[in-house]
């Protein structure tokens, strides 16, 4: 019998009927310890009672109006994310796909409006961006983009961190530069020390607009509201995503009024972005991430679990090569296969998700208990030494 849902996944042989915090219930009634929060979109768990109160609530009052009407929810989410962030406008999507393609959008128009039409947007190797036709061609890999010619044109890839290659393809004609403060599909991997300053004055200096992409990256996961605040760098356009709904389908694209000055009325729109439901949720996660007691947490609990991985990572060597990431954005790169290493935890009933340049990434719940983090690190360990101990 053909399978009704298209296999585009390799999906594991797992499926879930509950959970609370940081575990999930599987179909068997086994436990699972979650490493993985939905790749960094579960921010406080599962079934968060404050969220659950507040979708409950939304419910009940209004799921979805158009946008051709003022919607109350998006105007106070929107003014959340323009008071903690640099932003001064906001528009609301459904993914962070969804982002990229109005982020590309907005820089283009803006230089045309402008009255200097500029094409050219520089990304960088190992990125992910979305899944859409921009998107992929913003990350450039044969393994995005094979069989899906012709690609949009416009987009120039430079070795990951490489500041000379970046000195040398800048210039008065790049209309945008986009990356992810810290790549996650790619490896978290993070930029050199001062390399985002240095592309923010070489942004200045050719005009060229500044994109960060903190779909994973950002809403708490790295122990700062967005990743852009431990260098200090503001960009002129940041996509949003996955954390800030909590679990519900959120999206959203904040960007400085100069930046987003091309996009007037009929530019963009989307039918769900900003509904009722969606941004009632956004506004209680932002209320909760964004405070500063909540975030110093992050920050404690991502150095107590990376104390332990280092840990891990010197008592089992030929399986773990080094700790990479910030807060709770964590990945292992391993000398094992890391679809290997994944499938040893899902022994260890431990969900963990692997990323390129073979490394397992650690996104849990951002308000996971220490207790947990122990745990964690207790059936990480019991998976390497089965691997090597068969």
């Amino acid at each position: 019998m053909i399978p009704a849902v298209l296999p585009t996944y390799n999906r594991a042989p797992l499926a879930f009927v509950k959970g609370e915090g940081s575990w999930l219930l599987a179909e068997d009634g086994s436990r699972y310890l979650d490493l993985g929060a939905g790749i960094a979109v579960n921010a406080l768990g599962h079934a968060h009672p404050a969220l659950v109160e507040v979708l409950t609530e939304q419910a009940q009052r209004l799921w979805h109006v158009s946008n051709v009407y003022r919607i109350p929810e998006q105007e106070r989410l929107a003014a959340l994310l323009v008071e903690k962030t640099f932003a001064d406008t906001v528009f609301f999507t459904n993914s962070g796909t969804e982002t990229a393609e109005l982020a590309f959008k907005m820089a283009r128009k803006y230089h045309y409006d402008k009255g200097a039409p500029r094409a050219e947007i520089l990304a960088f190797e190992g990125a992910f961006h979305g899944r859409s036709t921009a998107a992929i061609a913003a990350a450039g890999s044969e393994k995005m983009t094979k069989g899906f010619g012709p690609l949009m044109p416009g987009f120039r890839h430079l070795p990951f961190g490489d500041l000379e290659a970046l000195k040398a393809a800048i210039s008065d004609q790049t209309c945008a530069v986009i990356l992810e403060p810290i790549q996650g599909e790619g490896g978290i991997r993070s930029f050199p020390d001062g390399f985002l300053k240095t592309l923010r004055a070489l942004c200045d200096e050719t005009g060229a607009l500044l994109i960060f992409d903190e779909v994973q990256c950002g809403v708490g996961r790295t122990g700062r509201l967005f990743a852009q605040e431990w260098p200090g760098v503001t960009p002129d356009i940041m996509m949003v995503a996955k954390g800030i709904g909590g679990g519900f389908p959120l999206g959203a694209l904040l960007a400085t009024e100069n930046a987003a000055s091309g996009m007037v009325a009929g530019t963009h729109g989307s039918t769900y972005g900003g509904n009722p439901l969606g941004c009632a949720v956004g506004a209680k996660v932002l209320e909760i991430v964004g405070d500063p007691t909540f975030l110093a947490e992050v920050a404690r609990k991502g150095a107590l679990f990376r104390q332990g991985l280092e840990s891990l990572v010197a008592r089992h060597p030929e399986v773990y090569e080094e700790v990479r990431g910030q807060g709770l954005m964590l990945g292992l790169k391993c000398r094992a296969t890391n679809t290997d290493v994944v499938k040893a935890n899902y022994g260890r009933h431990l969900l963990t998700v692997a990323a390129a340049d073979n490394v397992i990434r650690l996104l849990p719940a951002l308000n996971i208990p220490d207790a947990d983090i122990a745990e964690a690190l207790q059936r990480l360990d019991a998976a390497a030494t089965a691997l090597v101990q068969p």
